[in-house]
This record gives structure tokens, C-alpha cells and sequence, in this order.
């Protein structure tokens, strides 16, 4: 979509399509594939995605939208998985379409002239969280919609970035906690919102270890990866497969584990577990004040975070995985991928009245974003939320980092008791990348 002008392009578009398919309607049979029906879109209604960062999350998430919306390119800084990207991509379509092959799918080497077709009209950023908001901020300027995975930013400041890159250009941006569009976390919000564990004194949340420095040892640079491209903004370290392996090793990357290019495991299941604790708080525009590590200087588990109203959260192993759990005056309630329990245990059962709170009902993150992008409304994990979010995570890791009390000001995002911890809350950002 052109910039400023989501609705016309749309229309003009679909204008067109309608014309052509009713020229062609007496002389051929239009296959299902182009015309629509159940499991696909017509031309008319489908948006055309860039994917960047075709490894592996990007493939799982072109699955999610392959069927919803058409990916017409792809980018990547690792040729094989710039090769997968496109064959996978083709494949579906040419099943879709009853053809032996489809060829409406660009690979690049350099995402930016994936934001430079006029034809695209939003993006998938599947990348190192290191190049998050450079790259979605790039993607706006350019009139793209975003769709970010979690955690929404590396660091504060480039997380409020972010926020003002897509007011300023009018796009739409869905954060990838898609937590918050499956029904069972959406219940459990709804009960600790309506009271049903009476007034909330605590939540613990459990997810891993914060960011550590790095440490791999320097192996050479297989000829398939442009490294220089994969640092881009963050910190240059000597390449590790441990940050970007080969294809052949279909796992998630440990790239995540380095405080130079993620937040450890603290951020990336804090990006889904505190962002459910904030939501049921219903702290979404804000966030805690204060922050107090553990005494243990080696511990990884133990920061208490305090918030205004009095309630307090703790990040710490209550023993049942990655999770949840809402303490009360009249209960608890506990919530994970796994389970969805509460004591007493008819907390969990209850139905609520007509009257009752209701939270931001999304049953399909994916096409939520996708029918946001239409109508011009705001997504359920939209860019405020998502940074809230992903500002927690990076705020707790700061704590860690320092081990000292810090005070927290979410109007300002200043800490207002440490100079040195303000510090950390900007990116590298090396070389000519930039956050506008």
C-alpha cells in the first residue's frame, strides 16, 4: 500500500481485480485459487507480505499466513535459508493453484529492496531481536504494516522508537505475543480481572535466565552467510554457529542467549509470560517502579518488581514449567501452554455475567493483524503493548546486570536513581544504522 493511503490503494486494486474477473468470467472457468472460496483469499481482499528473516521462524510463520495473504518476496543474509524461503513459498502456491510451479516470489539478500516495492504491503520481521527496530522502523517509513516477533525490541529506547516510527507513518503493527489471541490465556485474564482470586497481592512469573556476554569461540565464516549483514546494528563478535547454524539443524538459534543480540531466555519467554502478567494487571500502558535483584550475585532467579498500586511480582521457579501464576486475597490462579488451573479449583470454572469485564477478544493473532490493516484499528498486541512488554524484559535484565535497586519512572522510561543504568537502556547501533 502507498503510504498515507491504505484505503484507495486497497480499492483501486480491488476495483481492478473485479473488472478482469468479470472480462474473463464468460470465456473461462476462474480456478478457486484466484476467484476465492474456503482456504483462500480472493485477490481482492489479500495483502501481499515480504518476509524478513526466512529461517526458523520465519517458515513457521509464513505457514500461519501463506493460506490468509500472499508472500510475493523474501529476504535473508543466509542464501540457504534465503533458497528454503523461496521454495517452500512456491511450492504452496503452485499446490494451491493446481500448477506445477509458481514463480510470484522474489528472494533479496538485502531486505531493503524488499521495503523498496510499491507492491508489498506489509512485513513479516522474523530476525535477531538486535535488528528489530531498525528494520520495522525502515518498514514504516516506507508505508509498510508490521508484523514483529517477540520480543518487540531489544532495548527501552528502541522499543519507544518504534512506537513513534508507526504513529508518525499510520501503519499497523502486531507484535508476535500471540499468547494473548489463544482463549485460554484471554479466560484467565477475564477471571483475575473480574475479581474471581479477589484483590491481587502477587504474581510470579517463571521463564529462564537473563542475557549473558558472549562467549563462543571464533569459527570461520561459512561462504553461504554475510556476518557483517547479520550484525548490522548490535555489538561485531567473531561468528559462532551457535548464533546462526547451518539449515540442516532445524532448531531455534542460541543467538537469543547473548545480551548483545537478545535477552536470554528471560526476554524471550518473558516477551509471552510477563506480557500475560501485565495484561491481567491490566498494565499494559505502564509497567513496575521498582526493581530489586537478588543478594546472590550468581543468581538467576529472584528479581522482585514492585508496582506502583502495591503489587508485586517476582520472577522466580514455582516448579511447573514456564508460567503464571496469579496470587490473591481469595485464591490463585495458574496459567501456562500447559495448564489453566486455580485454587480453589472452581475459580477456573466460573462463568462470567453479562456485566462482567471484558479484555480484547482476538481468536486468530495472524489474521487479527491482517483485518486491523483493513479496517484501521489496532491490533491485540499492538506497538504500545508489545514495547510495554518487551521494556519489562529488558528493564528486569538491567536489574541482573547491575544487582542493584533501581527506580523506574514508566512516563519518563528514566531510571531515577542510577545514572549508569540509563545507560544500558539505549542499543549500540553500529555503524550507519540508525532508529529513524
Amino acid at each position: 500500500m502507498e503510504k498515507k493511503q491504505p484505503a484507495t490503494t486497497m480499492q483501486n486494486r480491488r476495483g481492478f481485480v473485479k473488472q478482469g474477473l468479470q472480462a474473463a468470467v464468460a470465456f473461462t472457468i476462474i480456478p478457486r485459487f484466484v476467484m476465492g472460496g474456503k482456504g483462500y483469499l480472493p485477490p481482492s481482499d489479500r495483502i501481499n507480505l515480504g518476509f524478513i528473516g526466512t529461517g526458523k521462524q520465519g517458515k513457521i510463520l509464513l505457514n500461519y499466513f501463506k493460506g490468509i495473504a500472499q508472500t510475493v518476496a523474501g529476504a535473508d543474509i543466509d542464501k540457504t535459508k534465503l533458497a528454503a524461503g523461496k521454495a517452500l513459498a512456491e511450492k504452496y502456491y503452485a499446490d494451491a493453484s493446481g500448477k506445477e510451479t509458481y514463480k510470484g516470489y522474489t528472494p533479496y539478500s538485502d531486505f531493503r529492496e524488499l521495503l523498496d516495492r510499491k507492491d508489498i504491503d506489509a512485513v513479516v520481521i522474523a530476525t535477531p531481536d538486535h535488528w528489530h527496530a531498525v528494520m520495522a522502523i525502515m518498514a514504516a517509513n516506507a508505508g509498510k504494516h508490521v508484523y514483529c516477533e517477540k520480543p518487540m525490541a531489544h532495548t527501552v529506547v528502541e522499543g519507544r522508537a518504534m512506537v513513534t516510527a508507526m504513529k508518525k507513518n499510520n501503519v499497523v503493527m502486531q507484535t508476535g505475543s500471540m499468547q494473548r489471541s489463544w482463549e485460554k490465556f484471554r479466560t484467565a485474564v477475564e477471571l483475575v480481572r473480574n475479581g474471581y482470586i479477589g484483590t491481587v497481592k502477587e504474581v510470579q512469573v517463571n521463564v529462564g535466565d537473563p542475557g549473558i556476554a558472549y562467549d563462543l569461540q571464533p569459527m570461520p565464516v561459512p561462504q553461504y552467510l554475510d556476518w557483517e549483514a547479520w550484525v548490522g546494528p548490535a555489538a561485531m563478535n567473531p561468528y559462532n554457529p551457535e548464533l546462526a547454524p547451518p539449515i540442516e539443524q532445524d532448531i531455534y538459534p542460541h543467538w537469543r542467549n547473548y545480551k548483545d543480540y537478545g535477552g536470554g531466555i528471560l526476554s524471550d519467554w518473558g516477551a509471552h509470560m510477563f506480557d500475560i502478567a501485565q495484561w491481567g494487571l491490566d498494565m499494559d500502558r505502564s509497567g513496575p517502579v521498582r526493581f530489586f535483584p537478588p543478594t546472590d550475585v550468581n543468581a538467576k532467579r529472584g528479581l522482585t518488581m514492585i508496582y506502583e498500586n502495591g503489587i508485586v511480582m517476582k520472577h522466580l521457579d514455582f516448579g511447573r514449567g514456564w508460567g503464571v501464576k496469579f496470587i490473591g486475597d481469595k485464591g490463585t490462579l495458574n496459567i501456562s501452554r500447559d495448564y489453566l488451573d486455580s485454587d480453589p479449583a472452581n475459580i477456573v470454572t466460573a462463568t462470567l455475567g453479562p456485566n462482567a469485564v471484558r479484555v480484547y477478544n482476538s481468536p486468530d493473532h495472524y489474521k487479527n493483524w491482517l483485518e486491523c490493516i483493513k479496517t484501521g484499528k489496532q491490533p491485540i498486541c499492538d506497538v504500545e503493548t508489545g514495547h510495554r512488554s518487551s521494556s519489562l524484559c529488558a528493564l528486569a535484565n538491567i536489574a541482573y546486570w547491575t544487582r542493584r535497586p533501581l527506580d523506574w519512572d514508566p512516563k519518563m522510561e528514566q531510571f531515577t536513581n542510577d545514572a549508569e543504568a540509563n545507560k544500558l537502556l539505549k542499543p549500540a547501533l553500529r555503524g550507519k544504522w540508525k532508529l529513524v
